[in-house]
C-alpha cells in the first residue's frame, strides 16, 4: 500500500488566538503537543462541511485518544460567530469533544495558509507538518496516515503515549437543549425537535410543561418504542396529511440530520421508524446514490443532512431542504430523489434544475403554494414557484454577503437565517439566526419584529394568529408579538478573509493526491472535472465553465478588480491494489471560494489541493 502524500519538512506555525475552550481555561501550546500525533481542524459553525467533518472525527479521536490531539481551530465567517458567547454554545450544541482555539482575527488560519472551510493539517509528534487537506471526506486517508505516523514514532522513541489537554465541560441540565424546530399537533401540545438531546419533546400548550419524550437521549440511528430509539441532532418537524397516515403507518415526519434519515413517527405510542436514507452520507459528486439494501427505493438511497421538511400539496409530496449538498429533495412516501439544486454552493435562481443553493436550512408553503426557503449560507430568502419549476430570490445577495438591515428587500440583509414561516396575511416571517432577530418580508419590504433574541431557528404559527418562536441557544420556546415593527440599518457586510493577490492572466492549478492505497481511476473515461466560476460573474473574461482538466488558464478583469473565485474540482479514484478483484473506488469533491484581488505584477498561479 502507498503512504499518503507527505509535505516537506515545515515547522508547524504557533497556535495563535483569542483564547481556548474545552481545555480547563489552560492555553495550549505546540510544545505541549509534542509527543502526539496533532490534527488542526480549521471550522466555522455555519459550515455543514465543518459539521460533517466533526462528526469524521469523532470515532478516530477516541480510537486514538491516547496519541491523537485533535485541535478545532474556529476561524468565522458571519460576524456572529465571532462572538464568544456564541462560540461556545456551538461547541456545546454539537458535542465537540477537543481543544477549540478561538481564532476570530484568522491568524492561525493565516499562518497556515488555509482556503477553504473545512481545512486540515496533519503535525507529526515532532511538531512537522505532514499534510494539509481541504473538504470533506478524508476519514479513510486520516486514519492511514496517523496509523503510520504512530508506528514510525513509536519506532523512533518520539511518540508518547498518555491523555491529551482536552478537559470536558460541565454538564448542563433542562427540559429542552439547542432545540431546533418545532410544531403544533392536533390536540394543541407542541412537538419539538430536541437537537441537543437527541430526541423529540412533547410539551403541553404553555410551551414549558413535558408530556413526554421520544428517543433514549443518546446520538444513534435506532427504531423502536420512544425509550429505545434513537436521532442524532434532528431538525424539521412536519406533520403527515390526514389523508396519508394510515398509509404510511406515521403521522410525523422528522428530519434526522447527522443521521442523513427520514423518520417516521407514530404519536399513538412514540414508535419510530426509519423511512428514508441508509445512515450513510451521499458525497457530492458520488457516482452511486444506492444501496443494495432496503425495504423501499426511499430506505436505499443515501441523503446528506437533510435539515427542514415541509408538505407541498401542489407537489404530492414532502419537500426535503437537503442542506448537506444545496438541494431540495421530494419524498412521496416510497421514494426520495433530487428535486431542485445542482450540488453547486452558491445563489442562482432559475428553473430548478439549473440553481444553486446554500445549505437550505428552513422550508413553509404559503397558501398560494409558494415554498419558502431559508437559504443559510447566502443569507438568502427565496421561493420555489412549484407549478413553474423556478426559484427566485427576494432578500440575499450572494455566500459572502450579510448584514441587518431593513427596507427594501434588493437592499436588505439577513444574517444566516435558519427558519422560515408564513403568517396568515401571507406575509413571510424569517429566523434571522446570526441577527437574533425576527425579520418580516411583505410588500417588498423587510423590517424587524423582535430582536434580542438568542440563534431563533425556528417558528410555530397557532391557529390564533400567535408567533411562537425556537430559541435555540437559550433552549426554550418564546412567544413573539406580531404588532411592534422596527426598522434596523446595522450595516451590510462582506466575510473578511485574508485576499489571495493575483495577476490578470493565472494559471489555475488543481492537484489532486489520491488517498492511501488508490490511484487515478481513468477505467471508463476522465477521471477528473473542473467547474470555475466567479462573484460577480464579470471577474472571469476568459476560462470560466465545466471541463475536465483540473487545469484551467484564466483571464481576469482588472476593471472589476476584485472578487471571489469559485472553484469545484471532482477526481475519481480507486484501489491501486491488482490483487483486488473488486476494487473500492471514490469520486472526490471539494468546493473552494477564494477572495482574490488584482494587482500590477500579480502571482500568475494558483494552487489548490484536492486529497482523496
Amino acid at each position: 500500500m502507498t503512504r499518503p502524500a507527505r509535505l516537506p519538512r515545515v515547522r508547524a506555525s504557533e497556535l495563535v488566538g483569542r483564547g481556548w475552550l474545552n481545555t480547563g481555561g489552560r492555553d495550549v501550546t505546540l510544545a505541549d503537543l509534542r509527543g502526539k500525533v496533532v490534527v488542526l481542524d480549521f471550522w466555522t459553525f455555519c459550515c455543514i462541511n465543518c459539521l460533517h467533518v466533526l462528526d469524521e472525527l469523532r470515532e478516530l479521536e477516541e480510537q486514538h485518544r491516547d496519541v491523537l490531539v485533535i485541535v478545532g481551530v474556529h476561524s468565522p465567517k458571519f460576524a456572529h460567530e465571532a462572538d464568544p458567547v456564541a462560540l461556545a454554545a456551538a461547541v456545546e450544541r454539537y458535542g465537540v469533544a477537543h481543544p477549540v482555539l478561538d481564532d476570530p482575527e484568522l491568524v492561525t488560519w493565516s499562518a497556515y495558509t488555509a482556503r477553504a472551510w473545512p481545512t486540515l493539517v496533519v503535525i507529526d509528534p515532532e511538531g512537522y507538518v505532514v499534510a494539509q487537506m481541504a473538504g470533506e471526506g478524508h476519514r479513510h486517508n486520516l486514519e492511514v496516515l496517523v496509523r503510520d505516523l504512530v508506528a514510525e514514532h513509536e519506532a523512533k522513541g518520539t511518540l508518547h503515549r498518555g491523555d491529551g489537554p482536552y478537559v470536558p465541560p460541565e454538564p448542563t441540565s433542562g427540559t429542552l437543549r439547542f432545540p431546533a424546530k418545532a410544531l403544533a399537533l392536533p390536540g394543541g401540545n407542541l412537538l419539538v425537535a430536541d437537537a441537543g438531546h437527541h430526541s423529540l419533546v412533547e410539551l403541553a400548550p404553555d410551551a414549558e410543561t413535558l408530556v413526554r419524550r421520544i428517543g433514549a437521549g443518546e446520538r444513534g440511528l435506532v427504531d423502536g418504542g420512544p425509550d429505545e430509539a434513537r436521532f442524532d441532532e434532528p431538525n424539521g418537524l412536519c406533520l403527515v396529511p390526514d389523508e396519508l397516515r394510515e398509509r404510511l403507518g406515521y403521522d410525523v415526519l422528522v428530519a434526522d440530520t447527522v443521521n442523513h434519515a427520514l423518520r417516521g413517527v407514530r404519536l399513538a405510542d412514540g414508535a419510530v421508524t426509519t423511512v428514508a436514507g441508509t445512515g450513510e452520507q451521499y458525497m457530492v459528486g458520488a457516482a452511486d446514490n444506492e444501496s443494495a439494501d432496503g425495504p423501499t427505493p426511499a430506505r436505499r438511497r443515501k441523503l446528506s443532512s437533510p435539515w427542514d421538511v415541509v408538505w407541498s400539496a401542489a407537489l404530492g409530496a414532502f419537500v426535503v431542504a437537503m442542506a448537506g449538498n444545496h438541494t431540495l429533495w421530494t419524498f412521496d412516501g416510497d421514494d426520495v430523489v433530487p428535486l431542485a439544486g445542482t450540488m453547486n454552493e452558491g445563489l442562482l435562481d432559475g428553473p430548478l434544475a439549473d440553481a444553486w443553493f446554500a445549505q437550505p436550512s428552513g422550508l413553509a408553503v404559503g397558501a398560494d403554494e409558494r415554498i419558502w426557503l431559508a437559504d443559510s449560507e447566502t443569507s438568502a430568502l427565496r421561493w420555489v414557484d412549484p407549478a413553474g419549476r423556478t426559484v427566485h430570490t427576494v432578500v440575499g445577495e450572494g455566500l459572502f454577503d450579510f448584514g441587518h438591515r431593513d427596507g427594501p428587500a434588493a437592499q436588505a440583509r439577513l444574517q444566516h437565517p435558519l427558519g422560515v414561516a408564513v403568517l396568515g396575511d401571507g406575509s413571510a416571517v424569517v429566523a434571522d439566526t446570526y441577527n437574533g432577530a425576527v425579520r418580516r418580508y411583505a410588500d417588498d419590504e423587510v423590517t424587524t419584529l423582535a430582536d434580542g433574541l438568542a440563534e431563533p431557528s425556528g417558528f410555530v404559527v397557532l391557529p390564533d394568529g400567535t408567533l411562537l418562536v425556537v430559541e435555540s441557544a437559550a433552549h426554550r420556546i418564546t412567544r413573539v408579538s406580531l404588532g411592534a415593527v422596527t426598522s434596523v440599518d446595522a450595516g451590510a457586510h462582506r466575510t473578511q478573509r485574508p485576499v489571495t493577490d493575483l495577476g490578470t492572466l493565472v494559471d489555475l492549478d488543481v492537484v489532486f493526491t489520491p488517498a492511501a492505497g488508490q490511484k487515478y481511476d481513468d477505467r471508463y473515461g476522465p477521471s477528473t472535472r473542473l467547474q470555475v466560476s466567479s462573484t460577480p460573474p464579470g471577474l472571469i473574461l476568459e476560462g470560466a465553465g465545466d471541463d475536465v482538466p483540473l487545469t484551467r488558464t484564466l483571464r481576469l478583469d482588472p476593471a472589476v478588480g476584485e472578487g471571489v473565485l469559485h472553484v469545484t474540482a471532482h477526481a475519481a479514484s480507486c484501489d491501486a491494489d491488482p490483487a483486488i478483484e473488486y476494487p473500492a473506488c471514490h469520486l472526490n469533491a471539494q468546493d473552494w471560494g477564494v477572495p482574490v484581488r488584482l494587482v500590477d505584477g500579480g502571482p500568475t498561479t494558483l494552487t489548490l489541493p484536492l486529497h482523496g
